[in-house]
This record gives structure tokens, C-alpha cells and sequence, in this order.
């Protein structure tokens, strides 16, 4: 059970360098494409910060965080994956590694984070919001960690 835990980052990760790439080489800067009847905008965009842009200009910073940040979770997975039990930890950090890899190596590699889509909402702050599955990941996998982790 432990290599599927283990699979999870790898899954994660491989599934959006080729999504990121995707988006990178086909998808134009300043275009939109409405998909599922408008609900989601497919749209290109280069945070050169953290979490909504927060700490831009500062990119060698926020790399160094995300590295230090991505390393310990790494450790912790590493030592808790090897225990018996703790299924809903295990499965938590393994989103949230999948996700954490992949955008820091898009923040040490390409020196942004790819992130490709957006909600057609009608309220215009979550609109303007780009996401990329790897946040997802990263949110889903810290609920799953802070609401069922000592389970």
C-alpha cells in the first residue's frame, strides 16, 4: 500500500509538468478559452511569487522557501510512510507533495509557476484568480492532513 502513497507525488507531478507544458506551448498570453459551458476559462499565466502573487520580485526568496518548505514535508512523508496505520495522513501528503513538487520545480526551473485556469464565476475577484491542479493538490491534501490526519 505504501508504493500507491508513494505513486501519488509522482502521478501528480508528471501529470502537470505535462499539462504546464501544454499550457506553456500552446495556450497564448492574454487569450481565454471558455470549456465545460463557460464554468472554466483556460488562460496562461506567470506568478512569479507565491500564493496569489505574494512575494513577487522576490523570486529567489520564495524558491528558497518553497525548496526548504517541500524538503521538510518530504521528510515528514518519508517517516510516515513507513509507519503502520495513518492512511488519511499518508494520502493527504501525498497530494500535498504532488502539488509542492511540481510548482517548485517550476519555480526553480522555469523561475514562475505555470498556472493555466480560472472559474467562470460572475464575482470578478475569484475570476481573475489562475490556478493550476497543483494547488488544488496542495489545498486538498492539507484539509485532508489538518481534518483527518490523526486518524
Amino acid at each position: 500500500m505504501k508504493y500507491l502513497y508513494a505513486g501519488i507525488p509522482a502521478a501528480v507531478f508528471g501529470g502537470e509538468l505535462l499539462l504546464k507544458n501544454h499550457v506553456e506551448k500552446n495556450v497564448r498570453a492574454g487569450t481565454e478559452k471558455k470549456i465545460l459551458g463557460g464554468r472554466i476559462l483556460v488562460r496562461k499565466y506567470h506568478n512569479f511569487g507565491a500564493c496569489l502573487d505574494a512575494g513577487s520580485g522576490h523570486g529567489r526568496i520564495v524558491a528558497a522557501v518553497s525548496l526548504l518548505m517541500t524538503a521538510a514535508l518530504s521528510l515528514v512523508f518519508v517517516l510516515t510512510l513507513s509507519a503502520c496505520g495513518h492512511g488519511w495522513l499518508k494520502a493527504g501528503l501525498s497530494l500535498l507533495l504532488g502539488g509542492a513538487y511540481s510548482n517548485t520545480y517550476d519555480r526553480l526551473k522555469r523561475k514562475y509557476v505555470v498556472d493555466y485556469f480560472s472559474f467562470g464565476v460572475k464575482w470578478e475577484p475569484l475570476r481573475r484568480v489562475v490556478f493550476n491542479l497543483s494547488d488544488f493538490c496542495i489545498l486538498i491534501g492539507a484539509l485532508i492532513v489538518a481534518l483527518k490526519g490523526e486518524e
